[in-house]
């Protein structure tokens, strides 16, 4: 097997487990450890994985993005944890905007039932959450429904947010990078991500640890447009003052 054919074949491993382990590469592959570690180094310097202690796992990109359905099974307590954080953000906030996505899902499920808010969103679990829950009115944002991530997309999606004034937005990403800002594998996705920063007066970005420091597709906000971001303790203190440097409150859960 030719070192093109082997990396290919650990990116295909970690796309469909969501993460590799060296050693296991190792004895899958019929290779040394260092050879395993060697493909990883290429593959993350391609932008196809991001190393871990022993292992890596996949970046989204225009080539592949994990399904909502996925999402629910992986680092759920961590995710849990964020949503719980980012709730304790709304302070004043009367019309939220609650992105795609399972850890805004979580948000939704979060948000306190005992005061009005008026909820705007593509997502519809975040849609289906909440109608039969607390106070809220819904807005549910029409357009072409993804089906990975049941959320609706394109310029029917854009032109109603373009038609409102927000509070405060939910904004989820598949990478935050200093350099590059936020991404998403989708122009789609990423033109009502857009959208929604361009019509929120406050925004909080919310995701795991692992989103850091990878980058995809389609940039639509830059770091210093948010005001709070709200992640795993996985984080390191110091690339989180970093980040932190650029603008927002770094939130560590």
């Amino acid at each position: 097997m030719s070192a093109v054919e082997r990396q290919r074949k650990i990116v295909g491993t970690a796309r469909r487990l969501g993460s590799v382990d060296v050693t296991a590469l190792a004895d899958d592959l019929g290779v040394a450890k260092e050879t395993v570690r060697r493909d990883l180094r290429v593959l993350e310097s391609h932008g196809l994985l991001r190393r871990t202690h022993g292992g890596a796992y996949p970046v989204e990109s225009a080539g592949f993005e994990t399904t909502l359905a996925f999402r629910t099974t992986m680092n759920v307590p961590e995710k849990r944890r964020i949503a719980a954080a980012a709730v304790e953000l709304i302070g004043d906030a009367e019309t939220v905007f609650v992105d795609e996505g399972f850890t805004p899902q979580l948000i939704a499920e979060a948000l306190p039932g005992d005061r009005r808010l008026t909820v705007v969103t593509a997502s519809l679990p975040v849609a289906s959450t909440l109608a039969t829950t607390g106070d809220f009115t819904i807005l549910l944002l029409g357009g072409r429904v993804r089906g990975g991530t049941l959320a609706t997309v394109e310029h029917w999606t854009a032109k109603m947010l373009a038609g409102f004034v927000i509070d405060l937005a939910f904004i989820g990403a598949n990478g935050i990078s200093r350099d590059h800002g936020l991404t998403t594998p989708d122009p789609a996705v990423s033109e009502v991500k857009a959208q929604a920063i361009r019509a929120s007066r406050r925004r909080v970005f919310v995701g795991l640890h692992t989103k850091f420091g990878a980058v995809s597709f389609c940039r639509f906000a830059d770091v210093g447009d948010f005001e709070t971001i709200v992640t795993s303790s996985g984080l390191p203190g110091t690339e989180a003052n970093r980040y932190a440097l650029q603008g927002p409150q770094v939130i560590r859960v």
